[in-house]
C-alpha cells in the first residue's frame, strides 16, 4: 500500500449515524470515535445522528444522505449483529447500487486477530449508491477503531494508492436536493 504525498489531500463530507435503542449523545462513544477520526483526518463532518434500530427510520435518513450532493460518505455504527432488533443490513442494503464485498471481508479478517472466531457474528458491510460510499460497522467503539484504522482511514484518503474511494465520490452529481422539502399547494402542508 502506498501513499502519494505529492497529491493534494481532498477532504470529504462525512455523515455519521449511530443505530441504538438506548444510547444518548453523551453515551455514543462509537459515533464520537468516528467523528474524532473524521476530523483528525482532515475531512468535514456534515451530519451526525442517533436513531433507534428501526429499519424504516434508518432507510429514510440514509436515503436522504445518499441523495444529498453534499454528502460523500455515510458511516453507520450499530445494528449489524444477530440480536432480534439488529436490522442495519436489511435496512440499508436495498439502497445500494453496488456492494463493496471486500469491506466486510477485510473487516472480519482484521478483527479476527482481535476477537477470534467471534468475528463471524459481524455483519459489517459496505456499498455504493449515487456516488456515495456507505460503510456499516458494529456498534462497539473497538469495532469502529478497527474499521477506521484498518480500512477507512486509507480508503477515504485521496493520496492513498493504488486506489481509494475519494475520486469516485467527488464525482457525485449535483442534484436539486432541496426539492425534497419543497411543498406545493396548501393541502400538502402539515
Amino acid at each position: 500500500m502506498s501513499s502519494d504525498p505529492a497529491n493534494a489531500f481532498k477532504p470529504l463530507n462525512i455523515a455519521i449515524l449511530t443505530v441504538s435503542d438506548t444510547r444518548t449523545a453523551d453515551q455514543d462513544t462509537s459515533g464520537q470515535h468516528l467523528e474524532d477520526c473524521t476530523l483528525e483526518a482532515g475531512h468535514r463532518l456534515v451530519a451526525r445522528r442517533i436513531l433507534p434500530d428501526d429499519p424504516y427510520l434508518m432507510r429514510a435518513l440514509v436515503a436522504q444522505w445518499i441523495a444529498d450532493s453534499d454528502i460523500h460518505v455515510v458511516m453507520i455504527t450499530g445494528g449489524t449483529g444477530f440480536h432480534e432488533r439488529d436490522s442495519t443490513p436489511e435496512a440499508i442494503a436495498p439502497l445500494l447500487d453496488k456492494t463493496i464485498d471486500g469491506f466486510g471481508e477485510e473487516f472480519r479478517r482484521i478483527s479476527a486477530g482481535e476477537i477470534g472466531s467471534s468475528t463471524i457474528q459481524s455483519r459489517a458491510f459496505g456499498g455504493l449508491a449515487n456516488h456515495t460510499v456507505v460503510f456499516c460497522l458494529p456498534g462497539s467503539t473497538g469495532a469502529c477503531r478497527t474499521g477506521w484504522d484498518g480500512i477507512l482511514k486509507n480508503q477515504l484518503d485521496s493520496r492513498h494508492g493504488p486506489c481509494n474511494f475519494s475520486a469516485l465520490v467527488l464525482r457525485k452529481p449535483d442534484r436539486p436536493f432541496q426539492r425534497l422539502q419543497e411543498v406545493i399547494g396548501d393541502r400538502a402542508e402539515r
